[in-house]
Order: structure tokens, then sequence, then C-alpha cells
């Protein structure tokens, strides 16, 4: 079997741990947790404020994460707004955007795939300002569609919320086709990237997506910190949302006035040593290369596919996942039972609706079983995964289930 080179480089992983998890939050290899013990243990100091060493040097470090992230993701540097994370980023976009320009009878277009987190904010947004939320219809398979896109939108769509990536179902969504069809209708199309920015490459100029969000702690980074990319037309035309330190350009007794983006949408202490983590996070990704971690887990993927493909009594909703996400059920098994199995084996899953509820409604199930083959996972893994999986069903089967 082949050796896998990057494991040695996740210290989580010198145990008994079997992590297929990714999708709720990836394993930091070491560069990343030295980089944030680095500031934590010889900076320790706020950026924009001190002219001592420690001060200049975070500051050079934060402003170096973002020219990083902007030449990841193709931005100008101008773009990349940082922010506690992907929901922290869609809620920025909402509020900021959609409370201004949405009225009466506009229509939001998303669909039954998005996280809680895509569709909420823009619940409250339809149910402030009169618009509509209105739902892609999904194919048999539970995916978006070109055709199903074109036949949703209208002359009064004026936003649309999509996934790149689903969480539940790990389809990539032809983003670039339906953000063209967008703009011919004058729409804005806000992305959800979580899933997407650590398996294919992001190029927001290529998608000509108008917002694009994502978060450092599914793409190898620490916690607490996530990248909004906004045009820059749109971005200047969006007023920020917390008013505070550093943000402010000139303040009087009864008015006063911000810094241009993306300053005016970072108010107060920032998550500093967070965003010097996603910075190593990022060169890990570019020298590790999107290609290489894409071609060795598609062939783990396969590999776990063709092992399960003759076990009976598993409900599998997405044999087919772009990248590398396999959904399921034990038969007749609510998916809080199975996952203890799993856990008491050092196996990590997720059960439950993945912050998803509507594609579990369109499944018809309550709840599922969620694992994620990344790069870091191991053929070993998945022999022990398997041989799990065949344990399980024979041992809720003796129970009676």
């Amino acid at each position: 079997m082949k050796q896998n080179p990057w494991k040695k480089d996740f210290p989580q992983l010198n145990n008994q741990l079997h992590y297929f998890d990714s999708a709720a939050t990836s394993l930091k290899p070491t560069s990343v947790i030295e980089q944030v013990n680095y500031y934590n243990q010889q900076l320790s100091s706020n950026i924009n404020r001190g002219m001592y060493y420690e001060s200049q040097k975070a500051t050079e470090l934060y402003e170096e994460a973002r020219e990083t992230i902007a030449k990841f993701i193709h931005a100008d540097l101008n773009e990349v707004v940082f922010t506690r994370g992907t929901t922290s980023s869609l809620n920025m976009v909402a509020r900021s955007f959609g409370l201004n320009h949405l009225h009466p009878g506009d229509e939001i277009l998303t669909s039954e795939l998005e996280h809680h987190s895509s569709i909420l904010p823009w619940q409250y947004v339809a149910h402030k300002t009169g618009a509509k939320l209105q739902y892609i219809p999904l194919s048999d398979e539970g995916k978006v569609t070109l055709e199903s896109f074109e036949a949703a939108i209208n002359d009064k769509t004026k936003v649309v919320v999509i996934n790149h990536v689903s969480n539940v179902m790990g389809y990539v969504t032809p983003i670039k086709e339906m953000v063209a069809i967008a703009h011919e209708y004058g729409a804005i199309v806000v992305v959800d990237g979580a899933q997407a920015i650590q398996h294919i490459e992001v190029d927001v100029k290529s998608l000509d997506a108008d917002f694009y969000a994502f978060s450092g702690h599914k793409m190898l980074g620490p916690t607490g910190i996530g990248v909004l990319y906004g045009k820059s037309d749109l971005l200047d035309d969006m007023e920020p949302l917390e008013y505070g330190g550093d943000m402010a350009l000139d303040v009087m007794k009864q008015q006063f006035s911000w810094k241009e983006s993306p300053t005016k949408f970072e108010a107060g202490t920032m998550p500093i040593a967070s965003v010097i983590g996603l910075k190593a996070a990022v060169e890990y990704l570019q020298n590790t290369g999107i290609d290489n971690i894409h071609e060795y887990s598609k062939n783990l993927y396969d590999y776990f596919i063709d092992k399960i493909k003759d076990i009976k009594d598993i409900e599998f909703y997405n044999k087919s996942s772009d990248t590398f996400m396999f959904t399921f059920n034990l038969k007749n098994v609510p998916s809080h039972d199975a996952i203890s199995y799993f856990s008491e084996k050092h196996i990590a899953l997720r059960a439950g609706q993945h912050c998803a509820k509507l594609i579990h409604d369109f499944l018809g199930i309550h709840s599922s079983l969620r694992g994620t083959i990344y790069f870091y996972n191991t053929y070993e893994d998945v022999d022990f995964l398997v041989e799990t999986l065949i344990e399980a069903i024979d041992y809720f089967k003796k129970l009676g289930f």
C-alpha cells in the first residue's frame, strides 16, 4: 500500500485516533501549531498600536497573512476581510449588504443543500425586508444542476446564496456557470466555500463570485479565524457591523468616519495568533499541492468505496461524492446510537444533521453519520473503519435493531 508522507506532520495522529471528521474541522500540522505558539510565546502584542518590536512584528505577520491568502484565492489585497469564520462572514454579507439592498418583492435564491449559516441569515433578511426566499429544486441525487438553477432564477432574483461544496453530500456546485447566469439577471452571488477551499483550487476572479466565505479551521488552520472575500466595489458600499478600535478614521462628539475596506470590518483586537496560523496553513497547502492532496484523497476514497460495496445493511446517500465525504446510516440504527460504537473504537465520525436539516428532510431521514477522507488518512485507517462497520452492523443486529 502507498505510504502516507504527511501523517507525521500531524501530532494529533500519534495516538490511536482514526480521524474521519475533517468536514467538521481539520487537524493542524506542526507548522501551524508552531506559528501560533510563536506569536503567543514571543510576541503576544496587539497590532497597529505599538512602536516596539513585538507589536511591529505582529502587525507585519498579520498583514503578510492577508497577502498570502489574497494570492491563494487570486484576490486583491483590499478584498480580503478577516472574520471569526464562515458563519461570521456570511452573516456580515446578509446584514450589511442584504438588509440595505433588498426590498419587498425581491427574491433570494438558495437550495436545500445549504448549511444553516447560509440559510438562516437570509431568512432573517427576508423577514426584515419583505423579500422572499426561494429554493432551487434538487435532482434525485440531491444536486443543484444548471438546468434547475436556470428554471428557478428570474428577474426578481437579487441574491443567490449557494455552497461551493455541500457539507452533507460532498458535491461540487457549478459555481462559475451559475455566477454567469446570475449576473445576466443582475443578481449578486454569495458563495459558502467552507467545504471547498481545502479540496480544490479556488480562483475568485475566475469564478467571478461577488462574495466568497471560508474558515481557517477546515483548511488546517486554527479555530476562530475566517475570511470573507468581496469585490471591492461591493465592500466599499457596505457599512461595518461593529464599531470601535482601529476601524475609525476620525471621531467627533456627534459623529465619526471609518477607514476603507478591509480595515473598517476589523474592529477591535482581531484573532492575531489565528491569522498568523492561517498563513502557515495556506503555505502548507501550497507546499503540499492541492492537486496532490486531491489525487491521494481520491485514491483512498475509491479504495474505501470498493471495500464497502458488498456490505449490506448500510444506507449510503452519496457514493459519488466529489470531495470524499461519505454520508450514511446503518439500517434501522439511529445515527446517535451508531456513533457511540465508532467512538469507542477511536474512530472520529459525526452524527446528526450537520447544521443542514433541509437536505436531511429532502433525503427523508432524521439524521446521518458523516465521514470525510482527507490526505492525512491512511489505508490502514480505511481498513480499520471498514472492519468496524462490519462489526457495528453485527453488534446492533444482536441488540435487535
